[in-house]
């Protein structure tokens, strides 16, 4: 068992943010020469599972269907820094960064993270079960945002291209924002009931102090600074690294969702393993509700103050990905009760959004 330490959290947890606002102070400003670059990739990486790990503490903490929101919003906020970060970074491309990441986002965990935890649940569990209360609204929240910032974009007359004019686009973003807050309220207050597992939590280790949860919430901020000064310096790296590879641009948002995305898709899958498919729905879904409702009103504000048109919209290859995506999700909930064979259906559509995007 690891030695606890400062307030009974395990010294890894303590020691990895510290040492992360250690190595941003160190770096910054100083030129990326190649070993600088890698220990920043390690060090941003341990930052993000580390983040994720003290809002699983937090969330641990509040229950649920709050400890999910809150574990949802830390990660968000690691990537919605992530894609501004690179934003003002510039360069080619820089202005369809955001619609690449949360397409990749919406694919990524509709896909990847639902498929694994289908799979992974029900060779244990043959047969997995969850509330259709709270996944169906959940789902026409996603199908509503998703049409809205994704696909419109393309198909509106004001502007040329995929693009929304200012008006269209602090719309996007205020509706964006309205329907995530109203989820949220729907969540936590309104229907509560609605996203809370159908087992009960006696399998759950205890609570932890509020004195540990307090702690975590701090550590959990030092984190999140240091994701965001850490991916700032790397992001003119990353950039360079996939143009010098050859492939396609859209490969930098992929990048990113799975950087932060890869340790909720862990608690998810550790839900899902529990025989818990309504937690691992609500990180799922949360996450990408989040990271709609929250990254489009930001980018959106950081595009209208430096002057930097965003691309929105979806080439057909992705929007027919996309539906087909949203389709298969909606017939997945519908009945509350799922298998393997919903999952590998899932894994498929997943690994063809990675093959095509490498090979347009």
């Amino acid at each position: 068992m690891l030695r606890k330490t400062w307030f009974g959290l395990p010294w890894w947890t303590v020691m990895v943010p510290l040492a992360a606002g250690v190595t941003l102070a160190a770096a910054w400003g100083r030129a990326p020469a190649l070993s600088l670059i890698l220990l920043l990739a390690a060090v941003l990486i341990a930052a993000v599972l580390v983040a994720v790990h003290h809002a699983e503490v937090v969330a641990h903490r509040v229950g649920e269907p709050l400890g999910t929101l809150i574990l949802a919003m830390a990660v968000t906020v690691i990537e919605v820094a992530l894609i501004v970060t690179m934003m003002l970074a510039g360069g080619e491309g820089a202005g369809a960064l955001a619609r690449d990441t949360v397409y990749a986002a919406v694919m990524i965990v509709c896909n990847g993270v639902v498929g694994v935890c289908l799979v992974a649940g029900g060779i244990r569990h043959h047969v997995l079960t969850f509330r259709i209360d709270g996944t169906g609204p959940a789902l026409s929240v996603l199908v509503a945002l998703s049409t809205l910032t994704l696909v419109l974009p393309a198909y509106t007359l004001t502007t040329p291209g995929p693009t929304f004019s200012t008006s269209q686009l602090v719309f996007a973003g205020v509706a964006s924002l309205a329907l995530y807050a109203v989820f949220v309220f729907v969540q936590t207050v309104r229907h509560r009931d609605y996203f809370l597992p159908l087992q009960n939590e006696d399998e759950h280790a205890p609570l932890p102090a509020a004195s540990t949860a307090r702690a975590s919430a701090a550590l959990l901020l030092v984190s999140l600074v240091a994701v965001v000064g850490l991916a700032k310096l790397l992001s003119p790296s990353i950039r360079a690294g996939v143009e010098a590879a050859g492939a396609p641009l859209a490969v930098v948002g992929i990048a990113i969702a799975l950087l932060v995305l890869l340790p909720e898709t862990w608690a998810a899958v550790r839900a899902a393993m529990r025989n818990r498919m309504q937690t691992s729905l609500n990180l799922a879904l949360g996450s990408v509700l989040a990271t709609i409702g929250l990254t489009i009103p930001t980018v959106a504000v950081v595009s209208i103050a430096i002057g930097m048109p965003l691309e929105l919209g979806l080439a057909t290859k992705e929007t027919v990905l996309l539906a087909l995506t949203l389709l298969v999700s909606a017939i997945t909930l519908a009945s509350g009760r799922a298998t393997i064979m919903q999952g590998a259906v899932h894994l498929v559509i997943f690994a063809a959004f990675l093959f095509l995007a490498i090979v347009p």
